[in-house]
């Protein structure tokens, strides 16, 4: 006899989340089954984190060998998995040096911790961090306050301090914020959770040549946009922009949790002592995102996302041609966004998962596409077929 597993949810977890009523037990490339054997393709992906596909053949057998030999010992000693994840990261990327962490907001954390230390030792204590609104850089205290969306601060004030916030993609804005107390601006490249929001083309370039000019940091979240979802490797790369400090997790486990944060030589302030973590860079962990990173560059994932991404853009106007409540379409790589003229996006979503796609109410008048990056061209067919089914529905 099966377990009813959201009676369970409701008498002991906290409700936090709204979730689903969707108890998902298997996964597998772009699919997974729940517990009624019921079949989904899934465009949510673990919220932008199994970009090499779900149950990927690769991890799983680094993840099986690691967790046969060591899983865990302290940052007291070296390991080999971290220092292979640390060295194809940094060869790979613009930066220098690597901190591993657990999550997307402990490597906000890190960087917000750098820039600060950066602005004590450099910049005359220096330590406000210029970020910009409808961002979402995490859940801890800390990062929340860098989140530019105040539905995630007002509950929690006081918050700690040392925030500005510009609308996003306003280099003037930046620019009237800055003053003798600003350490740095912290930026996505493309903003995920606050709506697929993409920059003009010029925007970051401008934005950097601005902190170049005032002798302060640039850093990037990448937790969302970093691995290969952009169609590159980097998100700094689709912009031809170098950050001085970059945070990356999500899609670098291919579906462990791990975070990490990068900068370059002249942005390392840190001493020993400053930072640290008991799990960060575990032998687990780091040998999953290994696995999963040595697979996106051995496999030329970044390649098939930049093909994808025409596909994904031609058909889903076809799309929007087909329905007068579609609004907008926005995306770039495997991250895109329907923006709805009325606020139908938990009925759609609702009528998707019954008719076998997972998508994500981003906003309540906006779904998020972000399909693992494995994703075919007959699997995005098939998920587009039952978009206009459940638009379809939607509208009778």
């Amino acid at each position: 006899m099966s377990k009813d597993w959201k009676e369970i949810e409701s008498n002991y977890y906290m409700f936090v989340v709204k979730r689903q009523p969707i108890v998902i037990v298997k996964g597998e490339g772009t699919y997974v089954w729940d517990d009624n054997g019921k079949e989904y393709i899934d465009f949510t992906s673990g919220w932008a984190v199994n970009n090499v596909g779900h149950s990927n053949k690769y991890v799983s057998k680094a993840i099986s060998e690691q967790a046969n030999t060591l899983l865990q010992t302290s940052n007291q000693f070296y390991t080999v998995p971290q220092l292979k994840l640390a060295e194809i990261l940094v060869e790979n990327s613009c930066l220098d040096k690597i901190f591993i962490c657990n999550s997307g907001t402990e490597a906000n954390e890190g960087a917000i911790k750098l820039a600060r230390k950066f602005g004590k030792k450099n910049l005359n204590n220096a330590f406000e961090i210029i970020t910009a609104f409808n961002s979402f850089h995490g859940r801890t205290m800390m990062s929340v306050a860098a989140t530019g969306q105040p539905k995630y601060q007002d509950i929690f004030q006081p918050i700690p301090t040392g925030f500005k916030h510009v609308n996003y993609n306003d280099l003037e804005e930046i620019k009237k914020a800055t003053d003798d107390k600003t350490v740095a601006v912290m930026l996505e490249p493309v903003q995920g959770e606050g709506g697929v929001n993409i920059p003009d083309k010029n925007y970051l370039k401008n934005v950097r040549k601005w902190c170049d000019e005032n002798g302060i940091l640039l850093i990037f979240d990448e937790v969302q946009t970093g691995l290969g979802r952009l169609g590159k490797l980097f998100g700094y790369q689709v912009f031809d922009v170098e950050p001085d400090i970059m945070t990356l997790a999500k899609g670098l486990g291919g579906g462990v949790p791990i975070g990490a944060f990068l900068a370059k030589d002249q942005a390392c302030a840190f001493d020993p002592g400053d930072h640290g973590s008991t799990f960060g860079g575990n032998a687990l962990t780091c040998s999953a995102a290994f696995a999963s990173t040595e697979y996106i560059i051995n496999e030329k994932i970044v390649d098939k996302v930049s093909k994808m991404e025409n596909y994904f853009r031609n058909e889903l106007n076809k799309i929007k041609n087909e329905f007068e409540i579609i609004q907008d379409i926005r995306g770039i790589g495997l991250l895109w966004a329907i923006q709805f003229n009325s606020e139908i996006s938990a009925d759609l979503v609702s009528i998707c998962n019954d008719n076998g796609l997972l998508t994500n109410p981003l906003r309540p008048d906006a779904i998020r596409l972000m399909p693992p990056l494995t994703v075919s061209i007959d699997e995005a067919s098939k998920a587009f077929n039952i978009l206009k089914k459940s638009l379809d529905k939607l509208s009778s």
